[in-house]
């Protein structure tokens, strides 16, 4: 062989080896990026519950419903400023609407900005509103929000469910078996970290 073609041979493989650590660097580069992706995507998980809706009540059906939101709204459900607490669910002629459901005003509104508390539409099914207004006319039913998150495509959704208000004796009651399945946890997890030398 020439001269010639030994440097070009060389210099051929320096190429080489110059686009394998490229390579190796797009690769690490995507492995970065779909690590703070999914970090990202960790970090923009919302999911409101009402603490006081199985307190206080027996959830006997769960709907997911769509809400109708303005732009403000939809800005301060995905800072967390939403309060579920004393909300509840009302027909008004064949629809149902969401009160006292308290969205605090968005910090970058301007005189656009929405009230707190007013009645938001909320989208499901003619199906599921003919069957959920039977039975909330039945004696001692009622609907409630039990959660609002925000689906991996970006909308606000609503779970809400048909409920049946607690006596005092059975709010007494669960709070004796959220008590048991405490210490039962309690118990298990001693029992799990003694053996874990």
């Amino acid at each position: 062989m020439t001269e010639l073609n030994k440097q070009n041979i060389v210099c051929y493989l320096k190429r080489l080896s110059i686009v394998a650590k490229i390579k190796r660097t797009k690769q690490r580069f995507r492995n970065i990026f779909v690590i703070f992706s999914d970090i990202m995507e960790a970090k923009n998980i919302i999911e409101i519950r009402n603490k006081r809706a199985e307190y206080e009540y027996f959830l006997m059906d769960t709907y997911t419903a769509g809400i109708v939101l303005t732009g403000t709204e939809i800005k301060s459900i995905r800072d967390g400023k939403v309060n579920l607490s004393d909300a509840f669910c009302m027909f008004r002629g064949t629809e149902l609407y969401v009160n006292e459901m308290h969205i605090a005003k968005y910090r970058f509104g301007s005189y656009l900005n929405h009230p707190a508390k007013r009645e938001r539409k909320l989208l499901l099914n003619k199906r599921e509103l003919l069957k959920l207004a039977a039975k909330s006319k039945e004696r001692g039913f009622t609907i409630i929000p039990v959660m609002l998150y925000i689906n991996p495509s970006g909308l606000a959704k609503l779970t809400i469910s048909l409920a049946k208000g607690k006596k005092f004796f059975d709010k007494r009651e669960s709070l004796k078996e959220k008590d048991s399945r405490r210490e039962m946890d309690r118990v298990q997890r001693m029992k799990n970290n003694r053996f874990d030398y």
